[in-house]
């Protein structure tokens, strides 16, 4: 699946090298020449990734990377560390500074994508092709399908609208959290999109309509006061 990968290096011959990869692999790169650079554009809109060079003009990128999570609208980037250092002492600066990978320089572009893959399935399961399951419930994001197994065996095809799809995938890769109306918004719709939070109920009504017909709606369960959950335990309510 397509991520917006934010490239916060310096040396423009790297970045562009970077990008290329990154976008024959199927993914949207934007770069950032230094950190201030990257605290502007992620105002904006926040990157599924962020590729952060350690040494940056002005402030770090391990001092960017203190920074980002500390804040909470940005706490959740995934992000990998780029570095010429390789001594154990700098790896263990980085990741207390909040990294999720480092990767030494020189590397090879395959490694670099599975290094991104593997933080995305740690970070953001919901961005990635993989099939998720729960009983006999099944979502495909690479065929966009979704299906039920009942118990014996008969599969059926459920019929669910672009977000709804979205909607479900995300909470089935973040099973038994807690999602506030505003962190379904951010995680479903975008955190650059300006929409009423009740738009959240609408959806979430129309996705257990979808579900209805597998006897699988009481999943969405409603935790009043806030939000919703996708849960897997019997009896679980689908009120709200």
């Amino acid at each position: 699946m397509a991520s917006n990968i934010l490239i916060v290096e310096d040396e423009p011959a790297i970045a562009e090298l970077l990008a290329v990869n990154l976008r024959h692999a199927g993914h949207c790169p934007i770069l950032a020449a230094s950190a201030e650079e990257a605290l502007r554009l992620i105002r904006d809109v926040l990157p599924d990734v962020m590729l952060v060079d350690w040494m940056l003009p002005g402030m770090s990128g391990v001092a960017l990377l203190r920074e980002l999570r500390q804040g909470e609208r940005t706490r959740g980037i995934p992000m990998i560390l780029l570095t010429a250092r390789s001594e154990e002492s700098d790896t263990i600066v980085g990741l207390d500074a909040g990294a999720d990978d480092y990767i030494t320089k020189p590397f090879s572009p395959k490694e670099l994508l599975a290094r991104i893959r593997a933080v995305l399935r740690r970070r953001s399961p919901q961005l990635t092709d993989e099939p998720v399951r729960a009983g006999g419930l099944a979502v495909d994001p690479s065929t966009r399908r979704v299906t039920f197994t009942a118990a014996g065996g008969a599969e059926q095809d459920l019929r669910l609208g672009p977000t709804e799809f979205k909607l479900l995938h995300f909470m089935m890769t973040h099973p038994e959290r807690v999602h506030s109306r505003g962190a379904l918004l951010d995680k479903v719709w975008g955190d650059h999109v300006f929409i009423e939070e009740r738009t959240v109920d609408v959806h979430i009504k129309r996705l257990r309509e979808a579900l209805a017909p597998a006897g699988c709606a009481e999943l969405i369960e409603t935790v009043r006061g806030a939000g919703y959950r996708f849960t897997q335990r019997q009896g679980a309510t689908a009120a709200g």
